[in-house]
């Protein structure tokens, strides 16, 4: 049988999706605001089934975009982990980075924290030779956090093929890091300690 991979780190449990939590999934996906830099805001029927894709592809994988739990509060926060795009991208086959987390989050550093225990894991776990993080040119946010990650901008930026011509959000910009630049800076950054759990 796969064995599901969680992550802990000092203030987030990274886990298997639960039915309780796509409720609290469906109201970030009606937000405005975590919800600006994408098309549209989801339905609660559209942002159901994308939670079941989740949940659906970490139990085939055995990782994926996790579920995103506080351990204070034990209340579910968004999501933060790994996947592979179906989009024929211009760098495909990739393995990417992700993550969108409720407002009450923003500001934290919780995507750091997590976002960083998820590239160990996919650097010394699954062993892959590299991730890439990509999103619209608007969106400084998730920009910081990439280069807070110690993800490099690629020079060109690409057209999203998921989004038609002329779409103000077709022009993203591609980040990428190595599994040895990561090694390079996870030896001068003190250890974090994330816990992997089968």
């Amino acid at each position: 049988m796969l064995h599901i991979h969680e992550i802990e780190t000092e203030r987030l449990l990274l886990r298997q999706w639960q039915r309780s939590d796509f409720l609290a999934f469906a109201q970030m996906n009606s937000d405005e605001e975590v919800m600006r830099y994408f098309p549209a805001k989801l339905s609660e029927q559209e942002s159901y089934a994308m939670a079941q894709r989740c949940h659906d592809l970490i139990e085939q994988r055995g990782w994926g975009f996790w579920a995103a739990q506080e351990k204070l509060s034990n209340e579910f926060i968004g999501f933060i982990g790994l996947h592979i795009p179906i989009a024929d991208l211009p760098f495909s086959p990739c393995v990417e980075i992700g993550w969108r987390l409720a407002q009450s989050s923003w500001g934290k550093g919780l995507a750091t924290e997590s976002a960083r225990a998820a590239l160990e894991f996919a650097f010394n776990k699954l062993l892959l030779p590299e991730v890439v993080a990509f999103t619209t040119l608007e969106n400084e946010r998730s920009e910081r956090v990439m280069k807070r990650l110690g993800m490099q901008r690629d020079q060109l930026t690409f057209q999203h093929p998921s989004l038609p011509d002329g779409h103000p959000m077709r022009e993203h910009c591609l980040y990428r890091l190595s599994a040895a630049a990561f090694a390079q800076q996870s030896s001068r950054v003190p250890d974090g300690n994330p816990q992997f759990k089968r």
